[in-house]
């Protein structure tokens, strides 16, 4: 019976090229292995989020009335609803965590040269759509600071030239933060980034598997015969493992140190002092805090934006700079990875001061 069901699935979906792919594929075994696992820790914090998630739309209202009653009610009132928000708060901030962990262990090791572009490129996007997730998600509790946040926020692309005040407007849904906006950031948040990380997510790990998994440089340009173990049931089993214990982390940060949520926000009410946005905008918000009013005839702000977005486009195209990364400049770009490190962490703690 059970083997005339799997016969069964099997010339409908074409399970055993899934299982014969899985049992013949191997991963590279070397000092950077570790690194490899941050991968599929990212699956399993957006599944975790996606999963808890929809437990809570079934209990959220989007509205200006009733979005900070209903987060209320599921933390008072729902069976188990605060850890259930605690646990889809934390899940956001450790799966952009480790995000960021994962580019910067392919940008120091330089896993995004030749042929695997296309790898990295889809993958800082990825972490464009998480940051957004983030964002968007944090203003959905609609108290005092999460509105005066997202207003903060929101205001930032006003600095660009030409383009900025629409951008602004256009995230906002007006002029200022109102019902419109809260509305506008649920849909975005719960619709359109879903669906735009799970296409990508396809694309990127199609990449992946197309491509493989780099090899270490020292290993590649010595041609060494590098270890190797079975995909499955090897790496997975220990990819278990570190899912269970990042299980484990995330439950008892959730626990511990549950989300809080203040009054519900007042829209003609003065910011409250020392606003400060989620830990990974935190050096993005003290780099503007740090430039003048003024440079020369040009805005502080205006060019510290500017400054970050010529960032972002290079980060983003960074392995068609790095084109041969043995070389001098190679090592000058992984140096660059360990100051923008430094450099985060610094304006990090500083804004926190």
């Amino acid at each position: 019976m059970k083997k005339g069901l799997q016969t069964w699935l099997d010339e409908r979906f074409g399970l055993s090229g899934i299982t014969d792919f899985m049992t013949k594929k191997t991963v590279p075994l070397h000092k950077h292995t570790v690194w490899y696992y941050t991968g599929s820790a990212i699956l399993l914090f957006f599944a975790i989020q996606v999963v808890t998630g929809f437990m809570l739309i079934l209990y959220y209202k989007p509205t200006l009335e009733m979005a900070n009653a209903s987060v209320a009610r599921i933390m008072t009132e729902i069976p188990l609803g605060w850890i259930i928000r605690s646990v889809h708060s934390w899940a956001s901030s450790f799966m952009i965590a480790f995000v960021f962990v994962h580019l910067l262990s392919i940008w120091i090791a330089k896993s995004y040269r030749r042929p695997r572009e296309l790898t990295w490129m889809s993958g800082v996007l990825l972490l464009f759509i998480s940051l957004f997730f983030g964002f968007t998600g944090y203003l959905l509790p609609w108290d005092d600071l999460s509105f005066s946040a997202t207003k903060v926020g929101t205001d930032i692309p006003r600095a660009i030239p030409v383009v900025g005040a629409w951008v602004t407007k256009l995230l906002r849904g007006g002029e200022d933060v109102t019902g419109d906006t809260l509305t506008r950031f649920f849909g975005i948040h719960v619709c359109m980034l879903p669906v735009f990380l799970f296409i990508l997510l396809a694309v990127h790990i199609y990449l992946v598997q197309k491509q493989g998994m780099s090899l270490p440089l020292e290993a590649e340009d010595n041609q060494e015969k590098v270890k190797e173990i079975p995909f499955w049931p090897n790496f997975v089993f220990r990819e278990m493992i570190v899912w269970l214990l990042l299980i484990g982390i995330l439950f008892s940060v959730a626990i511990f140190f549950p989300p809080s949520l203040e009054k519900a926000a007042d829209v003609m009410a003065p910011a409250p002092e020392g606003i400060k946005p989620e830990w990974y905008f935190l050096f993005l918000f003290q780099t503007l805090k740090i430039f003048p009013a003024h440079v020369l005839f040009v805005s502080g702000e205006t060019l510290a934006v500017l400054l970050m977005l010529f960032a972002v486009v290079m980060f983003f195209f960074l392995p068609f700079f790095d084109n041969k990364p043995t070389g001098t400049k190679g090592k000058v770009i992984t140096l660059l990875a360990y100051v923008f490190i430094l450099y985060a962490l610094i304006m990090s703690v500083w804004s926190l001061l």
